[in-house]
């Protein structure tokens, strides 16, 4: 019994010692432990700078980034977006020199196109002969096919008359016979006033064809050749007169 109790005082003895050994071991490694020096917190310099009107390094950074970053062109009227300023001597061109600097990039060699309208023309003595002989044809046989084309039909004219308020459709008729001064013209447009006695006043146009004298034929052609008053009661009436 004796030796038992022996044995657990020992025991606990021991574990004591280990304890306070390995506190003391733990301590002095803290204290042994080099402390860094502390970390001075960093100020970043402010971005606005002022930037003077000198021509060195420093001053002309600092005006080129204020340009670039300026926002002003994208709202007013600055330098960069807008000028009175003539063009450089060298960005003037002349008709002929607007696209000089781009080669050309023919499709057909030039040499192998042939001299219609050349070959067969006399020589001229004089330079006044070659104003007046000129090039009779000079894209000759650009286009062609040696099919033969049946003609266009002869192009008919139409007359469309309708009440002006209601747009109702009062006449829609082919005209034949009809020889324009031209042949190339758009439909021609009439205000027309009819009364119980007939037309009041003139023909109003209000859509021409492009050509004086194709307006006047059809206004003739309506009021002496068609007799449009006559035909039409008493009312306002949009007639629409072509080819």
């Amino acid at each position: 019994m004796t030796q038992s109790r022996f044995s657990i005082k020992r025991r606990v003895w021991v574990g004591l010692i280990t304890g306070l050994a390995g506190v003391g071991a733990w301590g002095w490694w803290l204290q042994s432990k080099p402390v860094p020096p502390p970390v001075r917190a960093t100020t970043a310099s402010p971005f606005v700078q002022l930037a003077g009107a000198g021509t060195t390094s420093d001053d002309r950074i600092l005006q080129e980034r204020a340009e670039l970053l300026d926002p002003t062109p994208l709202f007013f009227p600055t330098q960069w977006n807008y000028g009175q300023t003539p063009l450089s001597q060298a960005r003037q061109r002349l008709p002929g020199e607007v696209f000089g600097s781009f080669d050309p990039k023919l499709t057909v060699s030039e040499q192998a196109i042939a001299p219609y309208g050349l070959e067969l023309a006399p020589v001229p003595e004089k330079l006044a002969d070659v104003l007046v002989q000129g090039n009779e044809a000079p894209f000759a046989g650009m286009g062609q096919i040696d099919r033969p084309q049946s003609t266009l039909a002869v192009r008919s004219g139409f007359l469309e008359i309708r009440e002006l308020k209601s747009g109702k459709a009062i006449l829609l008729q082919s005209l034949t016979g009809i020889q324009p001064p031209r042949s190339d013209y758009a439909p021609v447009e009439f205000l027309v006033v009819v009364g119980n006695a007939g037309l009041i006043g003139d023909l109003i146009l209000t859509g021409g064809s492009g050509w004086d004298e194709v307006d006047g034929f059809f206004r003739n052609y309506l009021v002496r050749s068609y007799h449009l008053g006559e035909r039409l009661p008493p009312g306002r009436y949009r007639v629409v007169v072509g080819a």
